[in-house]
């Protein structure tokens, strides 16, 4: 390319620079959706978590100790406010009535949430059967945690003061898991269905600690 200078000496041949091309990145149709996508559901799951943890409502709570197979009364209870307490399944407190009047299947303790699965409209005890509450070692029942309906056998074990035939004598007697409630000490209190003429034997046994616990049915 030829310039024209000033004093009129004629045409300069210059280099001419070029023009700087800027190449474009090709962007995927498939990455771009998946990245709304993503994003999409980010959103999503945030308004999701926001209801979830402002969502509340009036559900029964335990107000006092209540035992296993005694009645439920109003005083039992205690309606509270819990945020997300849908997942957890208590009994909403708009429901006291239906509630009211049932047994405890298992022992009910201040403080935590009542479920349906807690009460029953069932009999705990059987005909000629007394409920019995044992506290036991936890050496003298099943590794496995026992559970209402299970069912054991109660075996006497030998008695250090008994000589001959008798310090090997053993006594078995059948019962029914009602509950089972692990204190604060390690130990255990096992509620069990009893037939009436066994627990006078079982008191017994209980009192000289010669009394083990075996699973032979479980719920």
């Amino acid at each position: 390319m030829s310039l024209a200078t000033r004093n009129g000496t004629g045409s300069v041949d210059a280099p001419v620079t070029p023009p700087t091309v800027v190449r474009q990145r090709r962007v995927r149709p498939g990455l771009l959706g998946l990245a709304v996508l993503l994003i999409a559901l980010g959103g999503l799951g945030a308004a999701f978590a926001v209801t979830s943890v402002r969502a509340t409502g009036s559900y029964l709570a335990v107000a006092r100790p209540v035992e296993v197979g005694r009645e439920i009364s109003a005083v039992d209870l205690v309606s509270v406010q819990v945020a997300g307490g849908q997942g957890l399944r208590p009994v909403p407190a708009g429901r006291l009535d239906e509630v009211i009047g049932k047994r405890a299947a298992v022992a009910l303790v201040p403080g935590t949430l009542l479920t349906l699965g807690q009460v029953t409209d069932d009999p705990l005890l059987g005909p000629g059967q007394q409920q019995i509450a044992l506290g036991l070692k936890t050496a003298q029942v099943p590794a496995r945690e026992l559970h209402p309906g299970d069912k054991v056998l109660l075996v006497s074990t030998p008695d250090s003061n008994a000589t001959g035939d008798a310090a090997a004598t053993s006594t078995r007697f059948t019962a029914t898991v009602i509950d089972m409630v692990s204190p604060a000490n390690d130990d255990k209190v096992l509620y069990l269905a009893l037939l009436t003429r066994d627990v006078p034997t079982v008191v017994a046994l209980a009192a000289q600690e010669r009394l083990a616990v075996v699973l032979t049915e479980a719920a």
